[in-house]
């Protein structure tokens, strides 16, 4: 180590020499421009010698360095600073970024090389990576060097083996207060606990509003609150709407929840079934889920018990607009004929009726009316209930499917009044079930007027096992309907004993 006054000099010997670089660092160059080193100063003539005397020492290449320093540097201080600056050159950082992250945080001067190595290999595999790495670094850089922040990083690393979202990860370690981020750890553990799988934990920390579970949440106020759905499916109901995890347990959830049980008769299964299949209608206020009960017993004539067995069915009746579609679906039930009773029960049946968007009904109402259904009437609001759970477009394909095979616009229709269904099977599925008929088992396709729920049975194993039975046996002219609806059991005994007889 060469000491001078005012400038230190380190030294690092190459072979074959062949240069000499000279560096003033801006600090030292600002003090000599504005007058720190007079002219008549001995830096010059103290910096000239020792220049001439390096040019003079040609069997050996130097790098000359000068900077301006109040103490000695140890000679592996270079080592070590570049060394750092090439660890945040990799990670993507300039020079000029990489000074203004240590200015931030100058604790990563002191720090241990390999700590700080391991820590950005933590971030990466939690697939924080390029731009991401660098943003979070920029902002965060106590992320390199903070201890508090050790058992963070190694619960998302260790314990939920990476399987957070990279956003979701970057959002949390921004948090400035460590003590928020140890109580989170608490909470994600509550959860996993309860029942939510590690596998799903990063779609239900995804959904909720995190700085609301990470402040105003407390590990107690989430004990609570999955305590109190616990007999209506708990955790379960969490994993499927976790933002259920913000609402308040006392001013929200509570009152929600008894209005509901108060419809069931206090029934905690039925309700239960509500709350599992639409953990959404939580989030309706008490008094928008009384209007709509309200209203189907005002204008639909129902009765409480009534309105419940629909919501049970159907709880996105809650969810559903009173004016846009419950009143005219309702109106048009009326115009064809239908009183209360006869309302729940089709209500019951076909509650998807209500909620379809007017260009779906519209269109399969213009198919109904096609194939021979008289407006306002009770058939045509049973075919328009039967046919709720297919798409428009499955349902043309399936009419045209059947005209291909001969039958008439009278044909289709008597099908669907006998058996509605025939109309919303899938066109794939009702394709090879024709086939087979026609082509395999040689029958005539007016068959199916007789006995239009052959087309609902499973090709494999109800049809085609049956027939093929049948073969075996020589009772191939069996009617449709006694081969397919006869039990299983004596099915097997008819078959076995005509085998016997032709024995």
């Amino acid at each position: 180590m060469v000491i001078l006054s005012l400038v230190s000099c380190s030294f690092s010997v190459f072979s074959p020499p062949t240069n000499l670089r000279l560096h003033l660092p801006p600090v030292t160059a600002a003090l000599y421009s504005h007058g720190a080193f007079p002219a008549s100063s001995t830096f010059r003539s103290e910096l000239r010698p020792l220049l001439f005397r390096c040019l003079d020492r040609r069997e050996t290449a130097l790098v000359f360095r000068c900077s301006c320093v109040s103490s000695p540097i140890e000679a592996g201080s270079k080592t070590v600073a570049e060394s750092l600056f090439s660890l945040f050159r990799d990670i993507g950082f300039r020079e000029e970024e990489t000074e203004m992250v240590l200015e931030k945080n100058p604790d990563i001067k002191s720090a241990s090389l390999d700590k700080i190595s391991a820590r950005v290999a933590s971030l990466q595999s939690l697939k924080i990576n390029g731009f991401a790495l660098q943003g979070l670094i920029a902002k965060c850089p106590n992320l390199l060097t903070s201890v508090e922040l050790d058992p963070v990083i190694s619960f998302l690393v260790d314990e939920l083996e990476g399987r957070l979202e990279p956003e979701l990860v970057e959002r949390l370690l921004a948090v400035v207060e460590t003590s928020i981020l140890l109580s989170f750890i608490q909470k994600v553990r509550l959860l996993i606990l309860h029942g939510i799988p590690k596998e799903k934990i990063s779609h239900v920390l995804s959904k909720v509003y995190l700085n609301k579970l990470l402040y105003q949440k407390s590990v107690v106020d989430i004990e609570r609150l999955i305590s109190f759905l616990e007999p209506f499916g708990g955790i379960g109901i969490i994993a499927r709407r976790p933002v259920i995890l913000n609402s308040d347990l006392d001013s929200q959830l509570n009152p929600r929840v008894d209005f509901i049980r108060d419809l069931s008769g206090e029934d905690d299964f039925a309700t239960g079934t509500v709350l599992r299949r639409l953990p959404a209608i939580l989030s309706y206020s008490v008094e928008h889920m009384n209007s709509h009960v309200e209203f189907l017993k005002s204008f639909a004539g129902l009765t409480t018990e009534q309105v419940f067995k629909i919501v049970h069915v159907f709880p996105n009746v809650i969810s559903t607009s009173k004016e846009r579609k419950l009143r005219p679906r309702i109106e048009f039930l009326k115009e064809c004929g239908f009183d209360s009773p006869g309302m729940f029960k089709f209500l019951s049946k076909a509650p998807l009726y209500l909620a379809l968007s007017e260009d779906n009904l519209s269109h399969k109402l213009g198919f109904l009316v096609k194939i021979g259904y008289k407006h306002r009437t009770k058939e045509l609001a049973f075919a328009m209930g039967a046919v709720t759970r297919t798409s428009s477009d499955n349902m043309q394909r399936v009419i045209g499917l059947y005209s291909s095979y001969g039958l008439s616009f009278e044909d289709i229709l008597a099908m669907s009044t006998k058996h509605p269904q025939v109309l919303q099977y899938n066109y794939s599925s009702l394709e090879e079930k024709l086939e087979y008929l026609i082509e395999y088992m040689g029958r005539e396709v007016e068959e199916l007027l007789a006995f239009p729920a052959f087309l609902g049975y499973k090709l494999d194993s109800r049809i085609k096992h049956r027939y093929e039975e049948k073969l075996k046996s020589r009772g191939e002219n069996m009617s449709l309907n006694k081969l397919l609806t006869v039990s299983a059991e004596r099915f097997s005994k008819a078959a076995k004993d005509i085998e016997m007889i032709c024995l």
